[in-house]
């Protein structure tokens, strides 16, 4: 009974040796390997890096302008935290891009190594055997001749130049074509070194965001850039010793249709030194043509106006006296925002929030507005705010901190040369003139030309991939029983089968027409290979 028992649960369940098991760890491994590893897997993480690199497209990004995201946290105050928080103002530093990125070059690189040694392998090995029955092939013609099957053969490889023949017994196998597939390899490797000069330049290069008044001057240390961004293994104390005036820019709004007031030029007269001992040079800097110092490359991003203001105290002592940045909303008009603080006054703190209109008017309903980019009537409106301005905390310049401030007055609009005498004998405020500022980024990647010759490498790549045409060809010669030789060629082709037909019928026409040449004149040749040719697509 227990042996029934025992047999019976046998049958059923099997036995706990015979049981199938799991893939374990290993196996699961090897699984996921092999998805990550796959073409399409690496496809599908290079379209999520695209997709990924939209949001950098379209908003502003703390590696290129960081007043452009402070004015987009000011127009957006409730939307901008959660942009924040996904990293989509830093985009493409950001945890989740670089993870795409690993992903992506892991995949890549499991993918083509053993891609490269396979096809290495079909370089080195014989091209494959002639089928038996190449009539089955996209392209076979039969003709006849009373050449020798060897003189056929022997023609056949002459006609066949430029392709890999092998001889096989009574027949020949060609293939040619090859550079496809090493174009494939080719473009995937160039990439993979694409991608791994990106990451040497953000490793070992920076980005810095730094903004220059007309007439002042710049040195390339840590402590002068507004933002700076130095790669893991950057040394910030070896920088290169160089620095860079702003003697004057110009820009020109054009004036006229319906483009008015874009700018149609912008033009920066800089004078630098690449190190203190150097000679003095002077460079015309102007959008996408960078100034070059020591390596590093200075762009030009963008331009706003400064407003200088002098102000006194309630003694009369001149307590501040120059130009203040002020940022714009919108390229059309340039009305710019700005913020002056003045701590040092001998008494009570003194902070003011102004609006520059470059050209000032007044719109439809009595409201100041400025009707063109350009300063054709710069005016300035302010408010002052007296207590302590918290300067001992780190702040931004261009926010003023109210909520500790007491409001003291608003000026009417200011002309330049107006002077505003503060409420309750707090001082003055002189709207002395303007300045031009310009907001620059210089940008040290040593492995540029690196990237360079990988990009062209992978569109070289590409190009043999999209024009190579991978091909075979057989020719079998056999001798019949009325002693003439049956020659069959058979082609196969992996793209463009119409022109691939049009080649093999070429090489079918041009073995018949030696073979012929090389046979007595005896009248008409009954072989026509035109006749006898099956194509198949």
């Amino acid at each position: 009974m227990s042996t029934t028992t025992s047999e019976a649960s046998t049958e059923s369940g099997g036995s706990s040796e015979n049981r199938p098991k799991g893939l374990g760890l290993t196996g699961w491994l090897r699984w996921a390997w092999r998805i990550l590893t796959s073409m399409r897997t690496a496809l599908i993480l290079l379209f999520l890096l695209a997709v990924g690199a939209i949001p950098g497209s379209f908003l502003p990004q703390n590696g290129v302008s960081v007043d452009e995201v402070d004015q987009y946290f000011r127009e957006n105050p409730d939307l901008a935290p959660v942009l924040d928080s996904l990293y989509l103002f830093d985009v493409f530093s950001s945890p989740w891009y670089a993870a795409i990125y690993l992903l992506l070059f892991v995949s890549l690189t499991g993918c083509v190594i053993p891609r490269a040694m396979t096809h290495v392998k079909a370089l080195r090995g014989r091209p494959v055997h002639t089928p038996k029955n190449l009539q089955r092939m996209p392209y076979a013609a039969t003709f006849s001749t009373d050449a020798a099957p060897g003189t056929v053969l022997e023609q056949a490889k002459k006609v066949l130049k430029g392709y890999r023949i092998e001889h096989y017994g009574d027949s020949v196998s060609a293939e040619t074509g090859y550079m496809r597939e090493a174009g494939n390899v080719l473009f995937h490797v160039a990439l993979i070194g694409l991608l791994l000069a990106l990451a040497a330049g953000s490793f070992f290069g920076y980005r810095g965001n730094m903004l220059m008044v007309e007439g002042e001057g710049f040195a390339n240390t840590l402590p002068s850039y507004d933002a700076i961004y130095p790669g893991h293994w950057t040394d910030t104390d070896r920088m290169e010793p160089f620095t860079l005036q702003l003697d004057d820019f110009e820009v020109v709004f054009l004036e006229d249709g319906e483009l008015r007031g874009q700018a149609d030029s912008y033009s920066a007269d800089m004078t630098y030194r690449e190190s203190p001992e150097a000679e003095e040079k002077t460079h015309e800097l102007e959008v996408n043509e960078p100034l070059t110092v020591d390596g590093v490359q200075v762009y030009l991003l963008g331009h706003g106006y400064a407003p200088e203001f002098e102000v006194r105290n309630a003694e009369g002592d001149v307590v501040f006296d120059q130009a203040v940045p002020f940022l714009y909303r919108d390229t059309m008009s340039f009305t710019s925002d700005g913020v002056v603080k003045v701590p040092d006054t001998g008494g009570e703190e003194l902070g003011f929030t102004g609006v520059f209109l470059p050209t000032a008017t007044e719109d439809g309903q009595g409201e100041l507005v400025s009707s063109f980019p350009g300063p054709e009537n710069p005016v300035v409106t302010m408010e002052a705010y007296q207590g302590d301005l918290g300067m001992h905390e780190p702040q931004s310049v261009y926010q003023l901190r109210t909520q500790e401030l007491e409001q003291i007055g608003e000026s009417t609009v200011m002309e330049m040369g107006d002077t505003w005498e503060l409420p309750d004998d707090a001082g003055s405020v002189t709207f002395s003139g303007y300045s031009e500022f310009i907001s620059l980024q210089s940008n040290r990647d040593g492995t540029r030309p690196f990237a360079l010759g990988a990009a062209v490498t992978a569109v070289g790549g590409l190009l043999l991939t999209l024009f190579v045409r991978p091909r075979r060809v057989w020719v079998r010669a056999a001798e019949r029983e009325d002693g003439r030789t049956e020659v069959v060629l058979a082609g196969l082709g992996k793209t463009e089968v119409a022109a691939n037909n049009q080649e093999f019928h070429e090489l079918t026409t041009t073995l018949a027409g030696r073979l012929r040449n090389s046979e007595p004149d005896d009248g008409p040749n009954p072989s026509d290979p035109q006749e006898s040719t099956n194509t198949r697509e």
